[in-house]
């Protein structure tokens, strides 16, 4: 089993709010087999927590258009890893050094990436104009 097409079009609408957010290292992960509970997680991380709080209002806004709200918000209080549970669609938002600490990646290693518009993956280590 993969993630739905649904899945795949809230992790894409998601993804392209965070990145214009400046999220860093934006990756979508297919859980769908591993997990009942959802189809993908997409991790993104940000250099402090206003910038967590920012990607978050993007993240709901943008799939607010999809007709989709969160069932379920934690962290937001705190600002360091937001989790955005869409049922579908887990978005973790998380605080740069919360991200190296609990490395998801590690953990969901074994599971399939989901490709991301190009525009989005810039996330990853740099920035449009920086050399890259």
């Amino acid at each position: 089993m993969t993630a739905t097409d649904r899945a795949i079009q809230l992790t894409i609408a998601a993804a392209e709010a965070a990145a214009d957010k400046l999220a860093d290292d934006i990756v979508a992960f297919d859980v769908s087999e591993q997990l009942a509970i959802t189809d993908v997680f997409l991790v993104c991380s940000a250099s402090n927590d206003r910038q967590v709080r920012s990607i978050v209002d993007a993240v709901e806004e943008g799939l607010r258009d999809l007709d989709a709200k969160p069932v379920r918000r934690e962290g937001e209080r705190e600002g360091r890893w937001v989790l955005l549970d869409y049922v579908d669609i887990v978005v973790h938002v998380q605080h740069a050094e919360d991200r190296i600490f609990y490395a998801l990646e590690r953990l969901w290693k074994d599971c399939p990436t989901i490709e991301l518009p190009e525009d989005v993956n810039v996330g990853r280590g740099g920035r449009p104009g920086d050399g890259e």
